[in-house]
């Protein structure tokens, strides 16, 4: 296909997106920014002052990958765990305020809502704090979440996997949820955790960066660029699933089950911050999967997407008009 071919082809693919319904389920957390100047050392040690100026509260966690579906204009069920606390009244209004389904956010008495607290001084970070409170959910907070998700399944297109090894994904939850989407037809794309590697087999695509792909084939890290094919191959055949791996400022390699190997290079024009960009690209990988694109559409997308967030300072999303410009301007 020519390139004008191509374009128009991920463009059309693009003005699906908003006829999708996505459920993301995943380690949800709050993200707040303290906001100030730094002008002085204190005088009672030697640390800086922040002057505060503004706080602000954003979705973090897998709530920033609903968030990213929410900003691409199709509609997202958030399903993960949260306290009974102050954080989870937050970080439901942030949700609600993007438009982002909340009712799948499900209390457990034994947890609290996960905060991440970052200081900000002269736009860097000084300092974060982290709320949270480890270890697996219980069995029966487990089933809640996977009988919500069942109610649910005909009414979507596809599930994204978030997974931060909070303790919501269990190897019990993921392998059932897995066998529900095969029986459904639905596609489910893993955003995984390097120790949690045998939970996601069978999952039609999993999106490890490069840091973690090594992780799971215990490649040493300096090894890693010289064996992206390796490892990609070493994925596809231990799991059984679509391997996607990014590659940061190299871009992306796709390990099809069919045995078909693509480099996608990376469309970033300037690198300020790669928080967030994972996020980003699941999300976009995976509407456009729902929306009919191969494997390779749906990397290439993704990698647009990617490119635009990593100009971005913080944790941000994509338009979709971003995302046409870009790919338009390719």
């Amino acid at each position: 296909m020519k390139m004008g071919g191509i374009m128009n082809n991920l463009i059309r693919i693009i003005e699906q997106f908003k006829n999708k319904k996505i459920l993301v389920l995943g380690d949800v957390m709050l993200d707040k920014y303290i906001w100030g100047n730094v002008s002085r050392i204190s005088p009672e040690a030697p640390v800086q002052v922040v002057n505060v100026v503004k706080e602000s509260y954003a979705p973090g966690g897998a709530a920033n990958v609903a968030n990213n579906i929410a900003a691409l204009n199709a509609k997202t069920f958030m399903v993960g765990i949260v306290g009974n606390d102050t954080t989870k009244e937050k970080l439901i209004r942030e949700l609600k305020k993007r438009n982002i389904e909340v009712s799948g956010l499900i209390n457990d008495e034994n947890k609290r809502t996960i905060q991440k607290v970052r200081v900000i001084g002269r736009n860097q970070q000084l300092l974060r704090f982290d709320y949270e409170k480890k270890g697996y959910v219980n069995s029966k907070t487990e089933n809640s979440i996977f009988d919500f998700i069942s109610k649910k399944i005909d009414d979507i297109n596809a599930v994204i996997v978030s997974d931060y090894a909070k303790g919501t994904i269990t190897k019990n939850l993921m392998e059932r949820l897995i066998v529900l989407c095969k029986e459904k037809n639905k596609i489910i794309v893993v955003d995984p955790k390097p120790k949690h590697k045998d939970f996601y087999k069978n999952a039609t695509l999993i999106t490890p960066n490069n840091t973690e792909a090594h992780q799971m084939t215990h490649f040493l890290e300096e090894e890693a660029d010289d064996n992206v094919e390796k490892i990609g191959k070493q994925l596809l055949a231990e799991l059984n699933s679509n391997i996607l791996i990014t590659t940061g400022e190299k871009g992306m390699s796709l390990f099809e089950k069919d045995g078909k190997v693509t480099n996608i290079p990376t469309f970033a024009k300037e690198v300020y911050d790669i928080i967030g960009a994972g996020d980003t690209s699941v999300a976009a990988v995976a509407l456009a999967l729902a929306s009919g694109a191969s494997f390779e559409e749906a990397a290439t997308i993704a990698n647009h997407a990617a490119g635009i967030t990593v100009g971005k300072v913080g944790t941000s999303t994509v338009s979709i008009d971003e995302l046409k410009k870009s790919i338009e301007n390719e």
